[in-house]
């Protein structure tokens, strides 16, 4: 006879479609040790299934809209905080999917979003962000500029959507059949799954913001109107990540019609920043200097380290970002990169790299490995 704990090892082990054959092989045990795991699984047997039924619930859509094609799911995040990005995500669910848990991400804690991210990027026929600065919010307004994020969202997607289930909105400008849903996040898997993939890209991007600017509580805040945020608004004054059309309540610097906070070359390495955050690098350096050179960007990337370029290009510029930067550009990266190892105690077999990011108009190009 086996012992409990290598009974219950094995319901550990399993999942709840392994469970019936499981209470069925020790039904017959009597000792009391055996009846409390039984039990035990058997409420988690009843979990899932009403999990099942949730998500089942929340496919209906999706069921009705799939004999046109493919369907995908938008939703944003960030319209309402006073700093960062606006954000959206879009997701094409395979028919066979079901991803427990799957939920609104204003229902789920932070680690459950962090898990379903990369769940629904594993599962997903096809998933995409949109991310739009706040200068552009500044710009255009916050409701323009979430479209803007909707259709980079679906612009950036492997496979063309045939309808679009969106939250409660119909977009501009997108000749795809719409399905505006009242609450969405709630009523549709792919709404909700691309509520996750927006709400966990800005919130990386704004963690990265924090490091760069600690004073206001980005980690905590997100951007949002908290009072200790507000409060270090009205000390400190914006940062360049403030949005300014949001924030005359709180400062007495006046917005000026065409939004001018920084230089043009800075704007586009916190737009690239933005865009390698979003890809899961994380920021350690901006516009690093040295006597040798400058850096743009350097990031860790699962323990690689690497030095990125920024180039901004227009219409009119000849060659491409990674042949706009010259031998000449490279060896002062190199000089730049190796005070930079050797300031922070890199060893010689340590991994890195030099990339390369384009950015033309709302195109962002990233080169890995670059050069050698």
């Amino acid at each position: 006879m086996k012992k409990i704990g290598e009974i219950k090892n094995e319901f550990e082990a399993a999942s709840p479609e392994e469970y019936k054959r499981l209470f069925d092989l020790y039904q017959e045990d009597e000792r009391d040790g055996v009846k409390k795991l039984i039990l035990r699984y058997r409420k988690k047997q009843e979990s899932f299934e009403n999990e099942l039924r949730r998500l089942e619930a929340m496919s209906s859509y999706e069921k009705e809209y799939r004999t046109f094609g493919f369907v995908c799911g938008i939703d944003e995040a960030g319209r309402g905080p006073l700093a960062g990005p606006v954000t959206a995500g879009a997701v094409i669910l395979p028919e066979t999917a079901v991803i427990p848990g799957l939920n609104d991400s204003k229902k789920l804690t932070e680690k459950k979003r962090e898990e379903l991210y990369d769940v629904i990027f594993r599962e997903a026929v096809s998933a995409g962000v949109g991310i739009v600065a706040p200068e552009r919010i500044d710009e255009i307004n916050i409701l323009q500029a979430t479209y803007e994020a909707m259709r980079m969202a679906v612009a950036s997607l492997e496979t063309k959507p045939d309808v679009l289930l969106n939250d409660a909105v119909m977009i501009p400008q997108l000749p795809v059949r719409q399905v505006p849903i009242i609450k969405g996040d709630q009523k549709s898997v792919s709404i909700a799954a691309a509520s996750i993939l927006a709400k966990v890209t800005r919130d990386r991007i704004m963690m990265e913001y924090d490091r760069m600017y600690p004073e206001y509580g980005f980690s905590g805040n997100k951007g949002y109107g908290s009072a200790a945020h507000i409060e270090a608004l009205k000390k400190y004054g914006p940062c360049p990540i403030h949005r300014r059309t949001f924030i005359g309540h709180f400062t007495q610097e006046e917005v000026p019609s065409r939004i001018t906070r920084r230089s043009e070359g800075t704007d586009y390495e916190h737009r690239a920043a933005q865009y390698l955050a979003a890809q899961g690098l994380k920021i350690l350096e901006h516009s690093f200097r040295s006597d040798r050179g400058e850096i743009d960007l350097i990031a860790d990337d699962e323990g690689t380290l690497v030095f990125i370029e920024v180039k901004y290009r227009k219409n009119d510029s000849r060659g491409s970002a990674l042949e706009a930067v010259n031998q000449e550009k490279q060896k002062k990266i190199l000089r730049t990169a190796d005070y930079y190892r050797m300031q922070h105690g890199a060893g010689t077999d340590s991994a890195y790299r030099f990339d390369v990011v384009g950015i033309d108009g709302e195109l962002v190009t990233w080169v890995r490995n670059a050069f050698p």
